[in-house]
């Protein structure tokens, strides 16, 4: 009950909700989204796939922009036992109409310098309009727990909304070199500006309580569970006054050597038959039974009056706790950090027909700085906290092959270097949430109709490395599948026009772990699914150098 609002970040960290690894978006241009496989360009969107093969295209001044439009669809299954609805499926939704790719390339001679501005990790927002399990699965704690304390409750309901936005752009340099007409070689280095929005509330968290006791309205009606609890710490510390207090009117008697003497016979003593009466019901209230009761001696009577008074002023406590913890919940808060990424990069063209390129992108760390507004941490973000981020070093390769110059087979492989990379955020935790490196391998074709048309398709497979304590609702890493179709039109000597659609299925995966219902685990089974499906448009420029 002490984290119902728990809000993980990972909810809308950099991870790759298209094409990628766990924290790298791949996807970067028009031209990849109709292919799939561009590690071996040689065309402009090279600044990104292969900088040095930038110096292939020849000389001149080029520049390409690029957008693409995301969609995906997140689903999470629990079967939590006390969930309403059970087994519940809860849906996100991750849109991001913009998604650009800028880039720009100036050859003269051997050299070349370019640049590109793309959103190298997240680059959208996600919306869960109920929440998620981890959201509800405490509150839908509070009915087993009532009954625990034999207060009867059937039904509990909350408004429960969360969105969070994530962008990592990344803004690259790079300056390559001509060798030779095989080899190119370039060096670059990409500044990573890093923001993870958060924006959510948890309100009117209610139960439907059928106990008198704390008052006439809470008769079975759906009422605010604060409101409930509340009144039930009035009552219990009400109570444990009156306990410990009339206890304390015996110790005269006890002192003075009455203790021994039945509570019954109390006007011995000189206790008046009002008093009497009134212990035996409190020794009632507390749960005595009738002939204990006519039975127990003063002393004794005492002793149970002081543990029902401390009983009931730690029960006060506990519904103390409980009013907090089902208190309206408000997150407002933005978290940003910067990095950078050297990159080095190797052209090969060993044969006319036959292009190869190598890549490898240095690890980028990221440390990201909360900032909460007005207060609005929801008991989970902390202003001034630090989050680690980092991105995991890649390794790229990829070729093309025209056997006809008409006609084009390309593909290309990724392996992500996850294990080197602290993936639970913190800088006290340890938690191996890794067991493999994450890889990607793809293949393309492309066969030119016209001079002016081209048609291309490409299949894309993700293999991920991430063991369950990787995996949760917040956030989960799935194998994929990915086909991409499209057209690249030249419009004029100079322009050229790429669109392309692609759609990625995800292969289910699932966790199984225990939830813990106050002191009880119990088991948990959560089915993870996505699919995603992305349209990309881009215009090619070329300005010829006089």
């Amino acid at each position: 009950m002490r984290k119902l609002f728990t809000i993980i970040a990972a909810v809308c960290t950099a991870g790759s909700v298209f094409a990628g690894g766990l924290v790298t978006n791949t996807n970067q241009s028009s031209l990849y989204t109709r292919l799939q496989s561009r590690n071996a360009s040689t065309l402009i969107d090279a600044v990104y796939y292969n900088p040095a093969g930038v110096t292939r295209l020849g000389s001149g001044i080029f520049l390409s922009l690029n957008n693409q439009s995301v969609w995906q669809t997140t689903t999470v299954l629990n079967d939590y036992t006390y969930l309403a609805g059970k087994p519940r499926e809860y849906t996100g939704k991750v849109k991001a109409p913009l998604f650009p790719g800028i880039y720009a390339a100036a050859n003269l001679g051997k050299l070349s310098v370019s640049a590109g501005v793309n959103p190298i990790g997240g680059g959208g927002g996600a919306k869960y309009e109920t929440g998620l399990p981890s959201f509800e699965m405490p509150i839908s704690d509070l009915v087993p727990l009532l009954a625990s304390q034999k207060i009867p409750a059937t039904q509990y309901a909350a408004d429960i909304y969360f969105e969070g936005t994530s962008v990592y752009m990344g803004y690259q340099v790079n300056v390559a070199y001509k060798l030779n007409d095989i080899i190119s070689a370039g060096v670059g280095l990409r500044v990573v500006s890093a923001k993870n929005t958060y924006k959510g509330n948890l309100l009117n968290i209610s139960i439907n309580p059928n106990f008198e006791k704390f008052g006439e309205e809470f008769k079975g009606s759906m009422v605010k569970a604060r409101t409930f609890f509340t009144a039930g710490e009035t009552f219990f510390n009400s109570n444990s006054a009156l306990f410990t207090g009339t206890a304390s009117k015996l110790q005269p008697i006890i002192t003075g050597g009455g203790g021994s003497l039945p509570l019954a016979q109390g006007a011995n003593v000189g206790m008046k038959p009002e008093d009497i009466q009134g212990i035996q019901a409190l020794l009632a209230a507390i749960g005595l039974p009738a002939d204990e009761i006519a039975a127990i001696d003063i002393q004794s009577a005492q002793g149970y009056l002081n543990t029902a008074g401390e009983d009931f002023l730690e029960k006060a406590g506990a519904m103390r706790e409980y009013a907090g913890a089902t208190a309206d919940r408000y997150v407002d808060a933005a978290q940003t950090g910067t990095g950078y990424s050297p990159i080095l990069s190797l052209n090969i063209s060993p044969v006319s027909n036959l292009n190869i390129g190598i890549k490898y992108e240095f690890k980028t760390k990221l440390n990201l700085l909360t900032k909460v507004y007005d207060g609005k941490g929801g008991g989970v973000f902390t202003d001034r906290d630090t989050t680690i981020a980092d991105m995991p070093a890649m390794l790229a390769a990829g070729f093309e092959f025209r056997p006809i110059e008409t006609f084009m087979v390309t593909g290309s492989a990724n392996i992500y270097f996850d294990k080197k990379v602290d993936y639970d955020g913190s800088k006290t935790k340890d938690i191996k949430m890794i067991d493999k490196n994450f890889t990607e391998y793809a293949l393309g074709v492309e066969l030119g109709l016209t001079p002016w048309l081209k048609v291309s398709g490409g299949w894309l497979g993700t293999f991920t490395g991430v063991n369950s304590d990787y995996q949760n609702d917040q956030r989960f890493s799935l194998n994929t599948n990915s086909v991409g179709a499209g057209l690249g039109i030249k419009l004029a000597p100079m322009v050229s026009l790429n669109v392309g659609g692609q759609y990625t299925t995800y292969k289910e995966g699932s966790k199984n772990f225990n939830h813990m219902l106050g002191q009880i685990p119990v088991p948990v089974t959560e089915k993870y699914n996505k699919n995603t499906m992305v349209i990309g448009a881009g215009l090619d420029f070329h300005f010829g150098l006089k």
